[in-house]
């Protein structure tokens, strides 16, 4: 089996030395560069398995990379992890809400980052990560990151898209909100239960965007009081 290749993004040469050799020495294979416009290249021309991006970069900060990742559809779905030494909870909510995959704060050790990467590694590489979900006329295609609702395309931000994801594959399942949590956005960044109620009406008012639909999508989200969310095919 091919070790992955993971890219380190940071201007600091003493960080990629030594997270290249902590990775090197856990089986993976090393690309590196030290601003955005390197990654950027890199990342087309190698196609690396994860991203571990630095938020403060020269040329452009990682935030505005993973942003501009997300929104291409040949790297949309390129597994990414922050580094930052920013640690307030916004800061956090920022970043997850860009679509980074998970969020590391310096310093950490080694041990932490590599088993942060094969947790995400695994989370990416899922048997069958590609397969388009449907219920009825909604459509969810993770390879090109698009959603439709009877051939029109539905517009929600990547939060929300994961959201949706992660209902899909675990119809009929009733998650409290620290499951959600941990399943959609990374289990080590605290969220209070405002924001990800915060996010479940975004979702609902994507899924009620297209007017003449033959149904209500948001109200598969259903709400189940003292417990948490599911996602139903049944009203009632």
């Amino acid at each position: 089996m091919q070790e992955p290749t993971i890219l380190v993004v940071d201007d600091e040469a003493a960080i990629r030395d030594m997270v290249s050799i902590s990775l090197d020495l856990a089986g993976f294979k090393i690309i590196s560069a030290e601003n955005t416009q390197e990654a950027y290249v890199s990342i087309i021309d190698n196609k690396p398995d994860l991203v571990l991006l630095d938020w403060m970069l020269p040329g452009g900060s990682g935030m505005e990379l993973a942003r501009r990742l997300r929104r291409d559809e040949a790297t949309a779905n390129t597994p990414i992890i922050m580094l930052t030494a920013k640690t307030t909870e916004d800061n956090k909510v920022q970043g997850l809400d860009t679509g980074v995959d998970d969020y590391i704060i310096k310093p950490f050790s080694p041990r932490e980052l590599v088993a942060r990467i094969k947790a995400v590694l695994r989370r990416s590489h899922g048997k069958h990560k590609n397969d388009v979900l449907q219920v009825f006329d909604l459509h969810l295609d993770p390879g090109s990151h698009r959603i439709s609702i009877e051939n029109k395309p539905v517009d929600m931000g990547p939060t929300e898209f994961r959201l949706l994801k992660f209902f899909l594959t675990n119809q009929e399942k009733v998650f409290n909100r620290d499951q959600i949590q941990n399943q959609v956005w990374a289990s080590n960044v605290y969220l209070d239960e405002r924001t990800i109620d915060v996010h479940i009406r975004r979702l609902r008012k994507a899924l009620s965007s297209i007017e003449d639909a033959s149904i209500d999508y948001s109200k598969l989200v259903q709400t189940v009081r003292g417990a948490g969310y599911r996602f139903s095919v049944r009203l009632a």
